[in-house]
């Protein structure tokens, strides 16, 4: 890879990154930082890394370093108190976006990963697989899980509007 290709790299996929660790991290600095460690461990590994697979290396290697960083802040948060975890909502509210982010926050973290890129940022099953090191059976399995419960979450959606 030049250093003309890793320029070009940023700028194609530094919003994309940053809008999916910003999702699953949900705290600006943090996603911002991580998003740095994944361009800088890039440049470190510039020579070893293909300029057409540049796309699934950033996404791999923004994963594994948002788990990491979400493994470490939940070790620290569970010394602090238990986190508060609600299995389906019976509030009515008007704004969906709101319920469905309160949903996400409640999915255990590979879940809400691989739903994000599935159905935010569009990647294939496979792709998925080669980000998160998962099999596409694995994949597909979280993918399910998670829409089961943010459809037990929202509930009917009569009582949404």
């Amino acid at each position: 890879m030049t250093v003309e290709e890793y320029n070009n790299a940023v700028e194609a996929y530094a919003d994309n990154l940053y809008r999916f660790v910003l999702k699953n991290v949900k705290i600006i600095d943090a996603a911002q930082d991580l998003v740095q460690d994944t361009f800088e461990k890039l440049w470190i590994k510039i020579e070893g890394v293909d300029g057409r697979n540049v796309k699934s290396y950033l996404f791999t290697t923004a994963y594994h370093t948002m788990i990491d960083y979400l493994r470490k802040k939940s070790r620290m948060t569970d010394t602090e108190g238990f986190r508060k975890n609600e299995s389906f909502h019976e509030e009515q509210y008007s704004d969906l976006k709101d319920i469905l982010n309160r949903a996400l926050e409640n999915l255990p973290d590979e879940q809400r990963s691989v739903l994000m890129l599935r159905d935010y940022e569009g990647y294939s099953y496979r792709e998925i697989g080669e980000i998160t090191g998962l099999s596409e059976s694995q994949v597909k399995v979280y993918i399910y899980r998670a829409r089961v419960y943010l459809k037990a979450y929202i509930g009917n959606p009569e009582t949404v509007i």
